[in-house]
């Protein structure tokens, strides 16, 4: 079994850059149906058995037409071809509410050849495939609809994911028992799994997430976990089987800059399995420097110093942050700035003013001889607040407190 692996398309992910005058498409999601287009040029070149998507092909829930469009000219490639493709649902295809159709039903409804949509969690026997591989299935199971199968408080998140784990296990163990022994297993979830690395995504998904544990998916009885969800790539067992996290198909933020991406072909057979990293050529760079000013001299020259030359930020998504004093805010030339980074695809200067974090008090005053709003005064001064504002706050602090005192 020839397998090709690939997850988190995100293929509308616009968010920097202009629109292509020819295609009208954002730029930026040019550079994801770029690396789609590597990945079902590949599956075509190479005539592998199979193609597994582990979820998410868009960003958003409710992708646009023309998204929706690109997404599908891919598919239907593969489709013609000939090769069946297995597509999983993941957290960004699927709906919150309940009963709404996902961002891929459409290949579901329409029956199109080869392709499966894998909604909900499934056994799929070799017949059913015509390959001689079985294929477990764990879509993304939402929050919502783990509260509406279980009859259970929103407010006991961690019992809903012990229960809900304790389920799928059973499922899992239950199809592994079922399953022809003779003929390789193929797992594959959108799901985050214990032990794995986190990318930028991990602050989106906190709280959100069912974690599956790490025995679940290192069972000797499977021979491939194509898993998606995490968009760092990672291979979470150096023994058999290979569990597998490709990652996202191009960087979707500042977060992924270091990252390089990837797509994988795995020579699959029962208790053996070979697997290839293929690496994306010509992935859009993201640069990300920073920068605290010590000095109030020469600072454009400093700034323009801490990011790279001009040849290297050719076509870079690049981010500059500047920490400084709020009162040389006049002294960083943005206009310079622009015009050194302008070969660059984008450019964004993050300024982050400072403040003072420590008020001084003269020498004849201590914190326990001043009272709470002549505290506060002196925080105003020290925040460089104007003399209007420092007014204005002292006012509604004193009617604040006064209230304070008519309650007690």
């Amino acid at each position: 079994m020839r397998l090709l692996h690939f997850a988190d398309a995100h293929i509308d992910m616009a968010n920097y850059g202009r629109h292509d005058l020819e295609t009208g498409l954002p730029l930026r999601v040019l550079d994801f149906l770029k690396s789609l287009d590597t990945i079902v040029d590949t599956a075509i070149r190479e005539k592998v058995d199979l193609v597994l998507f582990a979820g998410d092909a868009y960003k958003d829930r409710a992708p646009a037409p023309t998204f929706q469009r690109e997404w599908g000219r891919r598919i239907i490639r593969l489709s013609k071809a000939g090769i069946p493709t297995l597509l999983l649902v993941g957290n960004h295809d699927l709906s919150p509410a309940l009963g709404r159709a996902h961002a891929i039903q459409e290949f579901d409804t329409l029956e199109v050849p080869n392709v499966h949509v894998l909604s909900r969690p499934c056994f799929i026997s070799a017949d059913n495939l015509g390959l001689p591989v079985q294929v477990i299935a764990i879509p993304w199971i939402s929050r919502s609809g783990l509260l509406a199968s279980q009859d259970m408080s929103a407010a006991d998140p961690f019992g809903i994911f012990a229960n809900i784990e304790s389920r799928i296990t059973d499922l899992v163990n239950g199809w592994l028992e079922e399953a022809d022994p003779s003929l390789p297993i193929i797992l594959t979830a959108h799901a985050s799994v214990q032990g794995a690395t986190y990318g930028s995504e991990r602050m989106v998904m906190l709280g959100a997430d069912l974690v599956l544990p790490g025995s679940l998916v290192k069972d000797p009885r499977l021979d491939y976990v194509a898993l998606g969800h995490i968009h760092k790539p990672q291979n979470l067992n150096q023994n058999h089987p290979p569990v597998i996290y490709p990652g996202s198909i191009e960087r979707v933020d500042f977060g992924e800059a270091a990252d390089d991406k990837f797509y994988i072909i795995a020579n699959v057979a029962r208790g053996k399995t070979k697997v290839e990293w293929r690496k994306l050529e010509n992935i859009r760079p993201f640069i990300d420097r920073r920068c605290e000013l010590k000095s109030a001299e020469n600072t454009t020259e400093v700034l323009e110093a801490i990011l790279p030359s001009p040849e290297e930020m050719e076509d870079a998504i690049v981010r500059l942050t500047v920490e400084y004093p709020r009162e040389w805010e006049t002294l960083i030339d943005e206009q310079a700035l622009r015009a050194h980074a302008a070969g660059s695809f984008e450019f964004h200067l993050v300024k982050r003013p400072q403040v003072e974090a420590r008020i001084r008090l003269p020498a004849d005053q201590t914190v326990s001889s001043l009272s709470p709003l002549e505290l506060l005064e002196q925080y105003w001064r020290a925040s460089h607040a104007e003399e209007g504002e420092v007014e204005a706050l002292q006012k509604l602090a004193r009617e604040i407190v006064a209230g304070e005192q008519e309650n007690e």
